[in-house]
C-alpha cells in the first residue's frame, strides 16, 4: 500500500497520484508539483490516503511543498500573459496562412516552457511558426495538436439538455462511446439527436449503459428483442415524504404528478374516441321537391273551372271504348297413333 494525493492541474482535468511525503495537506489546498511540463500549479482533489501498489504508475513523484501568496499572484499573472501571447501567435498562424485553429495558451509557473494548443484537419508544418514564436517570447514553444473532444472541453459551451458540457464541467477522462449502447437503451439512432456539440457521440450514453446491461443479465430479453426492464422498489420509494425534494431545489420545478397527468390524458383520448364511436353518422336525406308557386292568375282559372257546370260529352263526342281483346283457348296436343 502507497500514500499518495490526488492532484487536478485543470479545473476537469485528469486527477494525477503524487506522494504527499511528510506534508500536511487536505483537498482543496494548493501545491507545487515538478511534472514532464516543468513546474506546475495543481490543486489537491484527494485527500491523503493509501491505494495499492497496482493503482499507482511507478515512479511516483513527490509534492515539492504548498502553494503560497507568491504563486498564486505569479499564478495570475501568468494567465494575462497567456492571453497576449495567444493574441499575437493567432496573428503569426493568418501571417503564415496554415490551416490550423489555435485554442489556448498556457504558461507554467516556472516560465520555462509556453504551450499552445490547437486543433487541425491534418498534418501541419509549422516550424517557421515555432521559430517566429520563439524569437518574440525568449522561451521554450510547444504546439500540441488535440481532437474535437478536446476542442469542446478547452472552449466548453451548452449541450443539448441546456446544461454546460460535461466534459468542461466535471469528466476528467474520455470514456469510449459506441452505437451500440444507444441501441441497447432503445434511444433514437439519428446521429443528430445522440451526437454532441463536437460531432461525437455524447458522453452521457455511457452513464446508464452499465444498468442496461446488468438488467439484461438478470432478467433477460423478450422474444421480440425489447428489453425487459424493472423499476425495484419503485412505488415505495415514490410514496416517500422527500421523493421530491430534490426536483424542488430549482424553482423552475414545480411538485406536479406526471404519472396522474399522462394516465388523465389517456382517459379524455379514450372517452372522445368512445363519443365519437356511439354518435351515429348522418346520412344524406334526398332533397323535397318544392312545389311550383301558384301565381294569382292561375288561380282564378281554377276557380273558374270549379264553378262552370261539367259538360257531358254527347254520343259522337263520348269516347269509343277500346275491346278488350278474347283470350285463345291453348290447342289440344295431338295424341300419339302409335298409342
Amino acid at each position: 500500500m502507497v500514500t499518495v494525493v490526488g492532484v487536478r492541474f485543470k479545473k476537469a482535468g485528469k486527477i494525477y497520484y503524487f506522494s504527499p511525503g511528510d506534508l500536511k495537506i487536505a483537498a482543496g489546498d494548493g501545491c507545487i508539483v515538478e511534472t514532464a511540463r516543468g513546474v506546475e500549479y495543481g490543486e489537491i482533489v484527494i485527500a491523503p490516503r493509501e491505494v495499492s501498489d497496482s493503482e499507482v504508475v511507478q515512479p511516483l513523484k513527490q509534492v515539492l511543498r504548498s502553494a503560497n501568496q507568491e504563486d498564486y499572484e505569479r499564478l495570475e499573472l501568468n494567465k494575462t500573459r497567456a492571453e497576449e501571447a495567444f493574441r499575437i501567435a493567432t496573428e503569426k498562424v493568418v501571417e503564415h496562412k496554415l490551416p490550423m485553429k489555435l485554442l489556448e495558451a498556457e504558461y507554467t509557473l516556472d516560465d520555462s516552457k509556453l504551450i499552445f494548443s490547437f486543433t487541425a484537419e491534418g498534418r501541419v508544418d509549422f516550424r517557421e511558426l515555432v521559430k517566429d514564436l520563439a524569437a518574440i517570447f525568449r522561451t521554450r514553444i510547444e504546439l500540441r495538436q488535440v481532437g474535437v473532444r478536446d476542442e469542446a472541453k478547452i472552449i466548453g459551451g451548452l449541450g443539448c439538455c441546456g446544461r454546460s458540457l460535461c466534459c468542461a464541467t466535471f469528466l476528467g477522462e474520455f470514456e469510449p462511446v459506441s452505437i451500440k449502447m444507444a441501441k441497447e437503451q432503445n434511444l433514437s439512432l439519428n446521429p443528430a439527436k445522440i451526437s454532441g456539440v463536437c460531432g461525437r457521440l455524447m458522453c452521457c450514453l455511457k452513464y446508464e449503459s452499465q444498468v442496461y446491461e446488468d438488467n439484461k443479465q438478470a432478467f433477460g430479453t423478450c422474444c421480440k428483442g425489447k428489453q425487459v426492464m424493472v423499476d425495484e422498489f419503485y412505488h415505495e420509494m415514490e410514496d416517500e415524504s422527500d421523493y421530491y425534494d430534490d426536483l424542488l431545489k430549482e424553482d423552475s420545478i414545480k411538485e406536479v404528478d406526471y404519472q396522474m397527468m399522462v394516465e388523465t390524458a389517456e382517459i379524455e383520448k379514450n372517452t372522445i374516441e368512445e363519443v365519437q364511436k356511439k354518435t351515429p353518422k348522418r346520412t344524406s336525406r334526398p332533397k323535397k321537391k318544392r312545389k311550383p308557386k301558384v301565381t294569382a292568375e292561375k288561380r282564378d282559372v281554377k276557380k273558374e273551372r270549379e264553378a262552370a257546370p261539367e259538360e257531358k260529352p254527347t254520343d259522337d263526342k263520348a269516347p269509343k271504348k277500346r275491346r278488350r281483346p278474347r283470350r285463345r283457348k291453348p290447342k289440344p296436343r295431338p295424341e300419339n297413333k302409335d298409342e
